[in-house]
C-alpha cells in the first residue's frame, strides 16, 4: 500500500500486488513444504468476515448492519490518534495450491485448461481488502470500526502467457503475482488497487493508521504512488467527457471519416467501410446479472470482484468473437467504482472494441444498474481490457462522433498500457 510518511489523505489506502515470498524463492511449492503455515485464497474472506463481524447468512444482514452501526465510537477522531505502521505489518501472502486440491482447482480451471483469469480477479480484490485491514487492526477491538472497499483499480499488467493449471499460485503485497509450475515460481502479473476507508455504515470518510517508510525499496514504492496518483489526475482532468480532443486527435478522427466517404458519390452520407475494417457497430456484446444475495461482499452489497469478473468474461468474449480466436490478455486499466451495486439489482453490461493496432485489441466494458419501477439507469463501473494475438487485427472505424470519442479513449488507454510496459 501507499500513503505520505504521515498520511495526507487519510481515507485512501493503496495496495499493490502481488507475489512470492521466502518459502517461495527456495523454490518449492508452499502446499508441499513441511510444517509451513500460510494463508489460503479460500479462507481469505472468512477472515474479512471475522474481522467486521459479518453474517455469514443473509437473512441475518440487516441485524450484522446494525451491530456495526454500533462500532462508530472507536472511529479515530483525527490521524494524530493512530499509530503510524509499517508496510511489514500489513504483509500478507496467500496460496492457491491447484496441484493439490482437485475441488479447488475445478472452480479457476477454464476450456483450455489453463486459469481462469476472472476469478484471479476476485481473489486480488478480496486480498487487497484484507492487507488494508492489516494496515489499520486494533488488536484491543474484537472487530474492525473501518469499511474499507475498493475505490478503483489503477493497473493489473499481465507479464506473461498461461502455461496450464500451476501447482501453486501465489499472492503477496507489494511484489508481482506468481505461479509455481514445472519447478519453478514465474512472474504472471502485477497489481495495483487503491482502497478507501470509511465510518462503519459507509457514509463518511474514516482516518487510518499512518505509514512509516522504513528502507529505499518502500520509498521507491511510494514514489511510484504518488505518481500514479498525478498520472489518474492528469487523465481525468483531459477526459473527453469534459474537454475537447486534441489538435492531432481531431486530424486522427477527420482522417478517419475522410477515407470512409465514397468518391462516387461526394456526399457526406455516404460511408463505405475501408479494407481490412469493421464498423465499431458491428464490435458490440451484451449481458444482463442479476444481483443475488450469493454475489454479495462483507457489508451486503455486490462484491466488487465478481463486477470485475463478470466485465472481463464479457470483454474478452467480445474479443474473441471479434477475431474469431482465443485472445491473451495484455493489461486491466483503469476501473472505477463510481457507485455500490445493491442486492437485487439488474445489472446491464455492455462491451465495445474501441480500437486496435497491429496485434492488440482495446475493449471497454461499461455497467449499469437499471431500476425496473422508475426504468432509471446508473453507471457503477466502467472496465478497459487490453488484449492481443498472433495475427494482425483488422481496424475498427467509427462512424459517429459519439463512437469516435470512444475511439479516442481507447486510444489513450492502449498508448498508456504500452508506455507503462516499456
Amino acid at each position: 500500500m501507499f500513503s505520505p510518511r504521515v498520511l495526507k489523505s487519510a481515507s485512501s489506502l493503496m495496495c499493490r500486488g502481488l507475489s512470492t515470498g521466502q518459502m517461495c524463492r527456495q523454490g518449492k511449492a508452499p502446499d508441499m513444504a513441511d510444517g509451513n503455515t500460510f494463508l489460503l485464497v479460500s479462507n481469505v474472506r472468512n477472515r474479512l468476515r471475522e474481522i467486521v463481524g459479518a453474517s455469514t447468512n443473509w437473512k441475518d444482514h440487516q441485524q450484522a448492519l446494525a451491530e456495526r452501526a454500533s462500532l462508530s465510537q472507536y472511529l479515530a477522531q483525527s490521524q494524530d490518534e493512530l499509530p503510524a505502521k509499517t508496510m511489514k505489518d500489513s504483509a500478507v501472502e496467500a496460496h492457491l495450491p491447484l496441484g493439490s486440491q482437485p475441488a479447488l482447482r475445478e472452480k479457476y480451471l477454464n476450456y483450455h485448461n489453463s486459469v481462469r483469469f476472472g476469478r484471479i480477479l476476485e481473489d486480488l480484490d478480496s486480498l487487497a481488502v484484507l492487507i488494508c485491514y492489516s494496515h489499520t487492526w486494533n488488536k484491543e477491538l474484537k472487530r474492525s470500526p473501518l469499511s474499507i472497499v475498493t475505490a478503483l483499480v489503477d493497473k493489473i499488467v499481465h507479464r506473461s502467457c498461461d502455461v496450464g493449471i500451476p501447482k501453486v499460485l501465489s499472492l503477496n503485497l507489494n511484489q508481482p503475482f506468481s505461479q509455481y509450475h514445472d519447478g519453478a515460481y514465474t512472474n504472471v502479473l502485477d497489481a495495483t488497487f487503491v482502497m478507501v476507508a470509511r465510518d462503519p455504515e459507509n457514509k463518511r470518510a474514516a482516518f487510518i493508521n499512518p505509514l512509516k517508510l522504513e528502507s529505499p525499496e518502500e520509498e521507491a514504492i511510494f514514489q511510484q504512488g504518488e505518481i500514479n496518483k498525478t498520472r489518474r489526475v492528469e487523465l481525468s482532468t483531459a477526459s473527453l467527457l469534459k474537454v475537447a480532443p486534441t489538435a492531432e486527435e481531431r486530424t486522427l478522427i477527420h482522417n478517419l471519416f475522410l477515407n470512409t466517404l465514397d468518391t462516387q458519390t461526394v456526399s457526406f452520407r455516404s460511408r463505405i467501410l475501408p479494407p481490412n475494417s469493421v464498423w465499431m457497430e458491428d464490435c458490440k456484446m451484451k449481458g444482463l446479472e442479476i444481483c443475488h444475495p450469493q454475489e454479495r461482499n462483507i457489508f451486503n452489497r455486490i462484491f466488487g470482484g465478481f463486477l470485475m469478473r463478470k466485465a472481463y468474461e464479457l470483454g474478452w468474449a467480445n474479443a474473441c468473437a471479434f477475431v474469431g480466436c482465443r485472445p491473451t490478455l495484455v493489461a486491466v486499466d483503469d476501473i472505477i467504482f463510481r457507485k455500490p451495486v445493491e442486492i437485487g439489482s439488474l445489472l446491464l453490461l455492455s462491451s465495445q472494441v474501441c480500437y486496435t493496432e497491429g496485434m492488440h485489441i482495446q475493449v471497454r466494458v461499461h455497467t449499469e444498474v437499471l431500476d425496473p419501477l422508475t426504468r432509471q439507469h446508473s453507471t457503477t463501473n466502467v472496465f478497459h481490457f487490453t488484449f492481443c494475438i498472433d495475427n494482425d487485427i483488422p481496424s475498427v472505424v467509427p462512424q459517429s462522433y459519439g463512437e469516435s470519442m470512444l475511439y479516442l479513449d481507447g486510444k489513450r488507454h492502449f498508448d498508456e498500457t504500452m508506455r507503462s510496459q516499456g
